[in-house]
């Protein structure tokens, strides 16, 4: 008898020591559940102040100002021309393009104060690649036209490339005629590579024109390019070319993948002749070999030995009321 009492009350004294722990679980539940409570509260009492602040910062987001992405990028190569850079960048700015745009400037290590004056302009991007004499007693390898404005072409941020010489000026509203331009032909679901602004070789030629190259393609030789166009090819060949022919090169290739070219109507360039007969001489040179090595390359394609030549001019009589290329007649004074 004393054993079945004494295994009841070890069973009772299980059961409570059971009970106890719960007991304990439940007290503990009881606390965590007050703890969630204050949490609860405490979040509605910050979140008001939350949404207040992060209200205060938006507002304070929307009054600083934004940076948009440059839309149109002007590429200019350059080297030794100050007074004529000097006009070229003044017709860019004074242009009244609608949209952001930027200045990219690809020097060959200039020496005549060009260096110089480019880094005190705030609005320029100036890029240097030496192309001429020694350094460290060994001569600076010479580059191509189409290694420096591919320098330009891909730091270029706009979706349209504007490429300009530093011997040119820009006519009033050419640049936002030529966005009018591939706006128009975008809508029209038109694959275009480029506007071909219409130009002169000042003082020689009377009247503005474009140019169609081999094949009968028309090219831009001042003007604007889409970008991703430009991407697409490969940018500007830098091997074949010394200096001219390259931006034909780029057009005919972007035509072989289905891009295409039009004119600009209204959209002018003034382009400065050099006279300079040394300078004259050196640049046949240069342009006969570039001549042989574009025609070779695209025999067979769009050149065709045995087949009449394509190739011409198509001009456009102006007459410009703001006298632009005036502006060079200080330099043929000189």
């Amino acid at each position: 008898m004393f054993i079945i009492f004494k295994k009841v009350k070890l069973i009772k004294n299980m059961l409570l020591e059971k009970l106890d722990k719960i007991n304990n679980k439940v007290e503990n539940l009881d606390k965590i559940n007050k703890e969630i409570e204050e949490i609860k509260n405490n979040l509605q009492e910050i979140n008001p102040k939350y949404q207040k602040n992060r209200d205060k910062l938006f507002k304070t987001q929307a009054i600083l100002p934004r940076t948009e992405k440059n839309l149109v990028s002007v590429v200019i190569g350059s080297y030794n021309r100050r007074s004529l850079l000097e006009k070229t960048i003044n017709s860019v700015r004074s242009h009244n393009i609608r949209i952001p745009y930027e200045i990219i400037v690809v020097d060959g290590g200039s020496t005549d104060g060009a260096l110089e004056w480019l880094i005190q302009q705030k609005d320029i991007i100036t890029i240097v690649q030496h192309n001429r004499g020694e350094f460290q007693g060994k001569p600076v390898k010479r580059r191509s036209w189409g290694y420096f404005m591919n320098l330009g072409f891909k730091s270029a941020q706009g979706k349209y490339i504007l490429m300009l010489s530093d011997d040119c000026l820009l006519l009033p509203n050419a640049v936002n005629l030529g966005l009018d331009k591939f706006e128009e032909m975008e809508k029209a679901n038109r694959k275009i590579g480029g506007v071909a602004f219409y130009f002169r070789n000042w003082p020689e030629d009377k009247d503005y024109y474009v140019q169609y190259t081999l094949g009968g393609k028309l090219f831009v030789n001042h003007g604007m390019y889409l970008r991703e166009a430009l991407e697409a090819v490969g940018w500007a060949d830098e091997e074949q070319y010394i200096f001219y022919k390259a931006d034909g090169d780029i057009c005919l290739r972007m035509w072989q993948i289905g891009y295409e070219f039009v004119d600009c109507p209204g959209a002018y360039v003034e382009h400065y002749y050099d006279r300079n007969e040394a300078v004259r001489h050196t640049n046949n040179e240069v342009l006969y070999c570039d001549r042989e090595a574009y025609l070779k390359r695209w025999q067979g394609i769009y050149y065709h030995r045995d087949k009449p030549d394509l190739r011409k001019k198509m001009t456009n009589v102006y007459d410009d009321p703001t006298r632009t290329a005036e502006q060079f007649l200080e330099l043929t004074n000189q």
